[in-house]
């Protein structure tokens, strides 16, 4: 039986990759989803922002755009999202509580210059990462999962989600013989 906590984790994943399912496929880069989710002790959880993978202007990954969304919400969003707080909180106080569900492994490496989710993650000092799966090595060597860790960010895999992540972020890729 899973627990509450497992069956948010599973029901925001499958958001993840509705927003994944969202990403123009290109063969040189993964479609990816993102959910940013605040989860305050005796309320229901509130959904801050979502994104995907090349969802704003500037080879975009999902975790950056869901990020730069959320940043952009006004004290009046906010009020609106979290009616029963006074004061209404910054969009800082939020991140610092927010879960992340990502469809893969939030990137260390950037090919483009970029900087990498892990690192913007990991400055919006979320609580959590929830993730679908692994970067493969496809273009990079990854180790987001292990700076957000090391940063102090809890990290939870959701394994039985894998082969539908996976699948979601390699969509315009060729398949590998085998």
């Amino acid at each position: 039986m899973m627990t509450m906590t497992a069956e948010l984790d599973a029901e925001f994943m499958l958001q993840a990759l509705k927003e994944a399912a969202k990403c123009e496929p290109v063969q040189t880069a993964f479609c990816v989803g993102c959910v940013l989710v605040v989860r305050l002790p005796d309320q229901a959880p509130v959904i801050l922002s979502t994104g995907y993978s090349r969802e704003l202007p500037g080879n975009t990954h999902a975790e950056a755009n869901a990020l730069t969304k959320a940043r952009f919400l006004s004290a009046a969003d906010i009020a609106t999202l979290f009616p029963s707080l006074s004061p209404t909180p910054t969009i800082d106080v939020l991140l610092a509580l927010a879960n992340v569900y990502t469809t893969l492994e939030p990137c260390s490496v950037r090919t483009s210059g970029l900087p990498p989710c892990a690192d913007a993650l990991i400055h919006a000092k979320v609580k959590r990462c929830i993730i679908g799966v692994g970067e493969p090595d496809d273009f990079v060597k990854c180790e987001g999962a292990r700076k957000l860790q090391e940063a102090g960010i809890e990290i939870v895999w959701l394994h039985d989600m894998q082969t539908e992540c996976l699948a979601a972020a390699r969509r315009a890729h060729a398949p590998t013989p085998g």
